[in-house]
């Protein structure tokens, strides 16, 4: 009596972990990454996760927490309905110098398993980043000069 009574208890328990589903067969991100680049100190960045409800009924985003203080995720509160989509708002204070790699953690109520999002990037001192900004626009200029003389004299059909 006692081992059918085990094994009652024991199907019940696995039958219950089996019925979560995985977080992506309820939602789809366009992207789980996003890298910011290079970034100014002390100016905060934020990025939109987007992502669709592929399930056939609503879902609703539990949580979303990031590793340290300076990622801050917003996201949405109610029900996604089927078929829709909406966002997941991340943003970095870019405090620190140096680069930086952020996990967010994303629970999908229903799940077992839930999506990990990933913010990157350089955080530079405002001189090193005026710096930067100032040779990425002279190679811009530079690519678009060789651009121009390149097809200068040719007619629209490129001869």
């Amino acid at each position: 009596m006692k081992k059918l009574l085990f094994i009652a208890a024991a199907f019940v328990i696995s039958s219950a972990a089996f019925s979560q589903t995985k977080a992506e067969e309820s939602i789809k991100f366009s992207e789980l990454a996003h890298d910011f680049g290079k970034i100014k100190q002390g100016v905060p960045v934020t990025y939109d996760f987007q992502f669709a409800n592929i399930a056939d009924k609503p879902v609703v985003v539990e949580s979303a927490s990031a590793s340290c203080g300076c990622t801050t995720p917003k996201w949405p509160q109610a029900p996604i309905m089927a078929g829709k989509k909406d966002l997941i708002n991340v943003g970095y204070n870019a405090a620190n110098l140096g680069t930086f790699s952020k996990p967010i953690t994303v629970k999908i109520a229903g799940s077992d398993s839930p999506v990990i999002l990933t913010i990157s990037g350089e955080v530079l001192a405002a001189d090193a980043y005026d710096a930067y900004v100032k040779e990425e626009a002279a190679k811009a200029a530079a690519t678009e000069k060789t651009t121009k003389s390149k097809n200068k004299g040719k007619n629209k059909s490129g001869k």
